[in-house]
């Protein structure tokens, strides 16, 4: 390049989240295009539609087309999500999408004005800063902002200064502009996805060592007043002591490891056991074909013959009427890639499902991956009910991990709905054990971990496993993996015999014996009581909603859960062997497995 010669501008990507803005998106992507294009600057816009269900999404599509026909068609990248995953969610899927080294976040109901755009820029440039954030509180902010969220965000600002340390006088104002290699590395790291996103995204960056300066907005708050609820301030609260507590206690963010993709990158052969064709298995292929990484193919194991769409990376393998680890050793028999990964029909996986959890075998000491199950939205109430219960803290305890996102982390136990291992430790150990069904997953990874490999959780390698429904289906479920891991507490007790998993057993026996014991001596009924009524306090807490009816029946799960649990688990720990298990899946439904 000669001297006289310019580098060529930065393109900028702006994604812009949007939930519900049907009316007003269109309106909303044209002025950001007007406003950029104004000013001579080189852009894409990237809207996201987080699942919003009232015609965003369309409202997007068609917008896209009308650049399209107009010749601008690289202009316009839309996203659109299958459901609401939150804020976290969206930006990510449109940084996944975006091409800029620039990317501006900009709330897609533009309450903040986008032509502020230029003064980000030039904010970045005078300060050499990694990050320009917009606060309501710079000196030359313009804003029209009710007195009630002022006095929110100032107390808020003040428990965010004293948790975190952020060098910063706001931090919740949706138009931020990111170098990439900022964005990445903070969302790579990150774990919430909804009300303390911002937080935790500037947290890390911070931490990190990128620089943050701040710009001034022009707000115009509009209808969001009604965004402020107890339940929304508890959840910002909650997620913010989240935040601290990783950021300053367990200092998470700093020891986080995270694998490139090795190069080649290995072949990965789903599979995919299951009775038979259904309207899950096909969500599930939908998934599938939607991948960022894709696979080199998908081995699908039905009791009889299936008719699909024909593709050459998909194989159709009839089984007769078995088990699911018999069907899962025959599928990893006939596997032809590095790394299998073991699916259920009625998990659907996210795009980045594959891209995040094979990165990890890049490090020769990791046997196997894998990531949370976390429940659809579209699952029924019920259903949705039922993953509740099981997200609950006092129920799942420490495998609260397997139902909601958490942090990396390596552990020795993972469910066959969402696990990955390479193929040759697989027919190294001999597949899955066919003597126990549900349990043959614990079994295979107590054999991982006896080889001296590594199984690593990564919350960003994600399914949505349908659940059953509360109250017959779900307890079926739980009572059935209760019995085995009774039983596995005396033949497996490294991965078995735990306290969390007895908690349950002792609690029945609590209620029993000290019901009796109350009953016998008056002096102990109070007491006896007192732990009753505090049983129920926490258990209602850990399952909050705000539809009071959802909030019992979700609460009445907690305590059925515990109860069905506690009884089965114990009947299973006095079993010298277990009863012969049924030759088949016992599907809740339409294919549905939890």
């Amino acid at each position: 390049m000669s001297g006289g010669d310019k580098p060529a501008p930065a393109l900028l990507s702006v994604v812009m989240p949007a939930y519900r803005l049907a009316a007003t998106i269109a309106a909303n992507i044209r002025r950001v295009d007007d406003t950029l294009s104004s000013v001579g600057i080189e852009h894409e816009i990237v809207p996201v539609d987080d699942g919003s269900g009232d015609g965003t999404a369309e409202a997007i599509s068609a917008t896209a087309a009308d650049f399209a026909a107009a010749g601008r068609a690289e202009t316009i990248r839309p996203v659109l999500l299958r459901e609401n995953g939150g804020k976290g969610d969206a930006l990510r899927a449109g940084l996944r999408a975006s091409r800029g080294d620039l990317v501006l976040l900009l709330d897609g109901d533009l309450d903040l004005a986008p032509e502020m755009t230029t003064a980000f820029l030039d904010t970045m440039q005078q300060e050499k800063a990694d990050i320009v954030i917009g606060s309501k509180r710079h000196p030359k902010s313009i804003i029209d902002y009710p007195l009630s969220r002022r006095i929110a965000s100032r107390v808020y600002y003040g428990i965010v200064q004293l948790l975190t340390g952020l060098p910063v006088t706001d931090t919740q104002v949706g138009m931020k502009l990111f170098r990439r290699e900022a964005l990445q590395f903070a969302f790579d790291r990150m774990l919430v996805k909804r009300f303390a996103f911002d937080v935790e995204l500037l947290s890390i960056a911070h931490n990190a060592g990128y620089k943050i300066a701040e710009a001034p907005v022009k707000m115009e708050f509009g209808s969001k007043f009604g965004a402020l609820s107890l339940g929304n301030v508890k959840s910002v609260l909650t997620d913010t002591l989240a935040i601290f507590y990783r950021l300053r206690l367990m200092r998470y963010y700093q020891h986080v490891k995270l694998a490139d993709m090795s190069d080649p990158p290995p072949k990965v052969s789903i599979v995919i056991a299951c009775p038979g064709d259904s309207a899950y298995l096909r969500e599930a292929l939908q998934g599938i074909a939607t991948q960022t990484f894709p696979p080199f193919e998908t081995i699908i194991l039905p009791d009889e013959p299936i008719q699909l769409e024909p593709s050459a990376s998909v194989r159709i393998i009839p089984t007769g009427k078995v088990r699911p680890a018999e069907k899962r050793n025959l599928g990893i028999a006939e596997a032809k890639g590095d790394i299998v990964a073991f699916l259920d029909d009625d998990a659907v996986p996210e795009p980045q499902w594959l891209a995040k959890a094979v990165r990890h075998f890049s490090r020769p000491e990791v046997g196997a991956t894998g990531g949370p199950a976390v429940t659809p939205d579209s699952d029924s109430r019920l259903a949705r009910l039922g993953g509740d219960v099981y997200a609950s803290p006092l129920v799942s305890g420490p495998a609260r991990f397997r139902y909601i996102p958490e942090r990396f982390r390596s552990v020795d136990d993972l469910p066959s709905c969402n696990l990955l291992v390479r193929t040759s430790l697989l027919r190294e150990i001999g597949g899955y054990s066919t003597r126990y069904w549900p349990g043959e997953d614990t079994i295979l990874c107590l054999e991982i971990v006896k080889r001296g490999k590594e199984i690593v959780y990564d919350p960003f390698a994600i399914v949505r496993h349908h659940r059953r429904p509360l109250f017959g289906p779900h307890l079926r479920q739980v009572g059935r993996y209760a019995l085995h891991r009774g039983f596995f507490a005396r033949r497996f007790p490294k991965t078995s015999l735990r306290l969390s998993y007895m908690v349950p057993s002792l609690f029945v026996l609590g209620v029993i014996f000290g019901g009796a014991a109350a009953a016998r001596f008056p002096v102990l009924r109070i007491p006896y009581l007192g732990v009753l009524a505090f049983y129920a306090a926490a258990t209602l807490i850990s399952v909050f909603h705000r539809n009071l009816a959802d909030w019992l029946l979700a609460w009445l799960g907690v305590v059925l859960t515990h109860l069905w649990y506690g009884v089965r688990f114990m009947w299973g720990l006095l079993f010298g062997r277990m009863p012969k298990e049924v030759r088949a899946f016992d599907h809740g439904g339409e294919g549905a497995q939890a």
